[in-house]
């Protein structure tokens, strides 16, 4: 069923994870209690705040947006709660806060566990009792906004460490909505690659879209996306971009922008052990350190794609993450150039 807004037209998939909590998310929106979006990087929080917002009776009402995370504390007070002129240096006329524009509608905070304990309070306050005052204001002024948060963390784990505050906490979770990462969507990336392959061939003002070869596709799919839809996106686009002749099938997938044999930053191979060892010599620790070493070397050599790097080594896509996890093994390029 499409949403009632464009904005909405990406929460694309048909996988039982992804339809349970769409499901779920229509089910959240007709109640008028806060929600919490939970979910990795990428998975699309904004996206199904959106849905709890248009699928609600606030629907014809302002989704005002706020990322917590993007301001200094005195910053986000001033845009959560607005202040009054001369207020502090600069501010020469009053300004209206996010709660205030968000009377009678939803009013998103996302990364919500950045936000610094004293302005948790001040939240909490206006949740519970619907009252505010701007930042060098004296008034009392009123709101009916509802709370869409959304973040990647822990907030429990980080309520249990004194790091957010546990009544703030309750009153968010009334609801709690997780959105599945993309490797527990099975079924959903040939959907969305298409999705996102067709947009940015009109947006290239191409007059269509050849499709994906089967070795491309079947790269797509067996890709582990850290970054989830997000990173999708940005591969698809890039892939087609560079994809040529354009009117033939992508045959390649670009997973690493900064591949080329010039790159400054290659990891040496690991140096192969030709003298005779030192006797006695612990053998379980040197095979692991075999395996660990082979496994990070075919990572690096694969541009750390993870199911080109188990082909190299003989290894199914699941047992290749066996080694990883086994040896602590970061799936993604780190330091300069990853991204």
């Amino acid at each position: 069923m499409a949403d009632p807004t464009p904005e909405s037209t990406t929460l694309i998939g048909e996988s039982p994870a992804f339809l349970s909590m769409l499901e779920h998310a229509s089910r959240a929106a007709t109640l008028d209690k806060p929600v919490l979006v939970i979910g990795e990087r990428g998975t699309g929080k904004e996206l199904v705040a959106a849905r709890l917002h248009y699928l609600s009776p606030r629907w014809d009402q302002p989704l005002v947006k706020l990322n917590c995370a993007a301001l200094t504390e005195s910053l986000l007070e001033s845009e959560l709660f607005g202040h009054e002129a001369g207020a502090f240096t600069g501010a020469t006329r009053r300004h209206e806060g996010r709660f205030e524009r968000a009377e009678g509608g939803t009013l998103f905070l996302d990364e919500l566990a950045t936000v610094p304990l004293r302005m948790q309070e001040k939240i909490l306050r206006v949740i519970e009792y619907g009252e505010f005052e701007r930042v060098g204001g004296s008034e009392t002024l009123h709101t009916d906004a509802r709370i869409i948060g959304a973040t990647n963390e822990d907030l429990p784990r980080l309520a249990a460490a004194g790091q957010f505050r546990a009544d703030l906490l309750d009153r968010l979770a009334f609801d709690v909505i997780t959105v599945p990462p993309l490797r527990a969507r099975y079924g959903d990336i040939e959907p969305l690659a298409e999705h996102f392959a067709l947009n940015i061939t009109s947006e290239l003002k191409r007059s269509f879209f050849a499709g994906f070869s089967p070795q491309a596709l079947a790269s797509l799919e067996s890709n582990d996306w850290p970054g989830n839809v997000r990173e999708l996106k940005n591969t698809v686009e890039r892939s087609v971009y560079l994809s040529e002749p354009p009117d033939a099938p992508v045959q390649t997938i670009v997973f690493d922008p900064f591949e080329s044999p010039y790159r400054m930053d290659q990891i040496e191979p690991p140096p192969v052990e030709t003298r005779s060892p030192q006797w006695p010599v612990d053998l379980r620790e040197e095979v692991a350190a075999l395996e660990s070493g082979r496994v990070q070397q075919a990572l690096a050599d694969h541009s750390f794609h993870q199911g080109r790097a188990a082909e190299a080594l003989g290894l199914s896509y699941h047992q290749f993450r066996g080694y990883l996890r086994k040896h602590g093994i970061a799936s993604r390029r780190t330091g300069r150039g990853s991204g």
